[in-house]
């Protein structure tokens, strides 16, 4: 397709030299004349790069063809004839009227096409010595078609600017080679992310769960047949359940709404085991006292199952995961409450007639009590004991050491331990009481990602991550090397404005949820979360800077390995005053059990601390309580320890009041702490150790760090990237 370009004007400034031979102009223009291009010269056709900033004042309309550009062959006689024409004439030509001119011009024309892909594209600075070039040994090349251009620009008496720059009546877009980062993103998630380094089947597994659409609405799902069929599906279990029986509302009364949630389990390897569909009771339309009162029901710490991961890495321990089908539908309903007909069941949204529930259901405020009071009293009464460090762990011991370990996290339950026949037998148990499907080993749990080969387990959120780049359109944005700019304290731009404080608190949200597997944003999301009421630009731009790292990091992870250490350590550290805000410090620890990182905090403390040693001091107390916690729950599943918790510090003044009955002003205000304190090093319980701060990990939790520092402590957190390019 032909393209008609309207001549530009002159639109570059007038130099030393160009002023030098404008009074000579004139009879330069006329030297050029055909007799420029007849001479024969022997110099070797050469490839003129098309990347002037000049245009010429006065030049005729020019159409030009696509912008693949073809080179003449060095062997033709056009272009040898004309080359030679070229030289001959410019020696000719008085030394005075000779501008800057190449020794070596071609001419070349552009082949007619239609294709506009970047496969056509070429990087005008990009261009070298023909070897030969492919474009130049084309079949297609119609040799008198170039011929008839060649003549054609001869008889319009090209000026002196357009035989140096064949493409000058070019947009500068397609001169400069713009055009071809168009369709090609800058940053693409292949140079942040790579499936080569796993097993085929984890790979399909990986894979697999971000492929499926899922509906919005009841109206989208039952325009498919899959979705159409789960939706039944869930009707029929609902029937048979008896969760509810058709009656009309009584006055007084306000029923319940409805909506229909929907999702796709996946098996083992990957691939899709069943469309799921779930009508939920929109709980939030409740009255307290009424329809509910009590509410609560616990469900598992994600520091317990860091926990009971490091053991399994540790011990060799099989990790096992069953879901139970419908969980809500078997909790018994005490009080009297109605619900509005399903979206979708026309035939009775076509009376009068409202659902009262007879069995609780996903949404109502006291579904979930309902449904874990049921399933602890079925556990129980099988022989398994409940821990009161986590109520949702319950424990079966035997003779010569083995146990067998339930945690359950409402409807998701993960069995382990070393005693694979009770494990066995606790499966068939849980099935004749509820509806229980076996997912196999540990693989995907709470949108958490668990690869397992001999050298250990690695827990990520990859996909969830993607989602979020995706949802905030930001996957093809350029990334960062860390979560938070070190040079920058946020709070200290004045007059910011303001943004929507919805969605910076949905975005916050998703972080924090994000931070259970990544301890390597940990402060930056405990900073950002401390915005949520008034947030303005200044603030999301500290929320993009996160999601720019976690482009570059998408399948970063914890892992856990095997070791040969049984202690509890702890690492504390405080930065004082870091808040530019209040003056108040951050407090950071994490804990290891069995050498793998299981617990960590970034918390800005609550009152201000008038020393480095005082907010030390605090960051202590809050890790050797974590420690205390960590040492009873490996008490209640008798796993054995070596010796006190060791807890390091690297404050030598906190160390030394902890350690020494000294009263004086920097400590008359923290007394309890430093009892506390004291108290557990009198016991024996806890033994303080001096580090350096080059070597306290807990750094990374109080402060923004340059890239080096950065990357030293997240390896000393244990944080691997097995989807990282090679």
């Amino acid at each position: 397709m032909d393209i008609t370009f309207i001549e530009n004007q002159s639109y570059y400034p007038k130099t030393n030299i160009q002023g030098g031979i404008e009074s000579q102009e004139s009879q330069f223009w006329e030297t050029l004349t055909t007799e420029f291009f007849m001479s024969p010269s022997p110099s070797p056709t050469k490839t003129l790069e098309s990347h002037s900033h000049m245009s010429p004042s006065h030049s005729p309309t020019k159409t030009l063809e696509s912008h693949s550009q073809i080179l003449l062959d060095s062997n033709s006689p056009e272009s040898v004839s004309h080359q030679s024409q070229q030289n001959e004439t410019l020696n000719t030509v008085p030394k005075s009227s000779q501008p800057r001119v190449q020794k070596e011009l071609i001419v070349y024309t552009r082949k007619k096409s239609n294709q506009t892909g970047k496969d056509n594209q070429t990087h005008p600075r990009q261009t070298q010595e023909p070897e030969p070039n492919p474009l130049v040994q084309e079949t297609d090349l119609n040799t008198e078609a170039a011929s008839e251009n060649i003549s054609g620009n001869i008889d319009s008496n090209p000026s002196h600017a357009e035989i140096e720059f064949p493409d000058i009546h070019q947009p500068i877009a397609l001169r400069k080679g713009v055009r071809e980062c168009r369709d090609r993103p800058l940053y693409p998630m292949c140079n942040f992310i790579s499936y080569e380094g796993l097993s085929p089947s984890f790979r399909t597994f990986a894979l697999n769960i971000s492929s499926t659409q899922i509906p919005n609405n009841i109206q989208e799902a039952l325009k498919v047949s899959e979705w159409r069929a789960a939706v039944w599906e869930e009707v029929r279990a609902l029937e048979k359940n008896g969760t509810w029986e058709m009656s009309e509302l009584p006055k007084g009364k306000n029923p319940v709404g409805c909506k229909w949630i929907f999702t796709v389990k996946h098996k083992a390897d990957g691939s899709v085991e069943r469309f799921k569909a779930r009508l939920v009771a929109k709980g939030f339309t409740q009255s307290y006292g009424i329809d509910y009162e009590e509410t609560f029901a616990p469900v598992a710490k994600l520091n317990t199952i860091r926990v009971l991961l490091s053991l399994a890495a540790n011990l060799d321990w099989p990790l096992h995961q069953l879901d139970v089908k419908n969980a809500f539908l078997n909790g018994d309903l005490e009080e009297e409450v109605y619900m509005e007909v399903p979206p979708g069941l026309e035939t009775y949204s076509k009376t009068n007639l409202v659902c009262k529930l007879k069995k609780s259901l996903y949404g109502l405020k006291q579904s979930p009590r309902a449904w874990f009071e049921r399933f602890t009293k079925a556990v129980k009464r099988y022989g398994y004991s409940q821990c009161q460090t986590d109520h949702t762990l319950f424990v079966k011991h035997e003779t010569a050491g083995k146990m067998a370990i339930l945690i359950v996290y409402v409807d998701d339950i993960i069995l382990t331990g070393n005693y694979d026949e009770e494990i066995q037998r606790l499966k068939v148990f849980l099935a004749k009481e509820f509806e229980i499907k076996d997912l196999g080993n540990l693989k995907y749990f709470l949108g958490m990602e668990v690869a397992r080969s001999k050298k250990g387990i690695v827990v990520s959120q990859r996909k969830y991550i993607l989602d979020l780049l995706r949802e905030t359109k930001m996957l093809e944005c350029k990334p960062a090397e860390t979560p938070m700019d070190h040079t920058i304290k946020l709070g200290t731009i004045e007059g910011s404005a303001p943004v929507d404080k919805g969605r910076y608190q949905r975005l916050v949200g998703k972080l924090i949820y994000l931070s259970l597997t990544r301890p390597d944003i940990g402060f930056s999301v405990s900073k950002v979360s401390q915005f949520m009421n008034k947030p303005t630009e200044e603030h999301q731009d500290a929320v993009f800077r996160i999601l720019r790292y976690l482009k570059m990091t998408p399948g970063k992870g914890l892992y856990f390995k095997r070791c040969t250490n049984r202690d509890v350590e702890i690492f504390s550290d405080a930065d004082w005053a870091g808040s530019a805000t209040d003056r108040r410090s951050t407090s950071g620890y994490c804990t290891y059990v069995r050498g793998n990182l299981v617990t960590w905090r970034s918390k800005k403390q609550s009152v201000v601390s008038r020393s480095s040693a005082e907010a030390e001091f605090r960051a202590m107390a809050h890790g050797i309580c974590e420690g205390i916690w960590l040492r009873r729950l490996l008490t209640e599943l008798k796993v054995p320890m070596e010796g006190a918790m060791r807890m390091f510090c690297d404050n030598q003044a906190a160390i030394s009041i902890a350690k020494n009955p000294v009263h004086h002003d920097r400590t008359k205000h923290v007394e309890i702490d430093r009892h506390f304190i004291k108290e557990k090093l009198e016991e024996g319980s806890v033994k303080l150790i001096y580090t350096p701060t080059a070597l306290q990990t807990a750094d990374i939790l109080t402060k923004a760090l340059p890239r080096a520092n950065f990357d030293d402590m997240s390896t000393k957190l244990g944080m691997i990237n097995i989807y990282n390019p090679a």
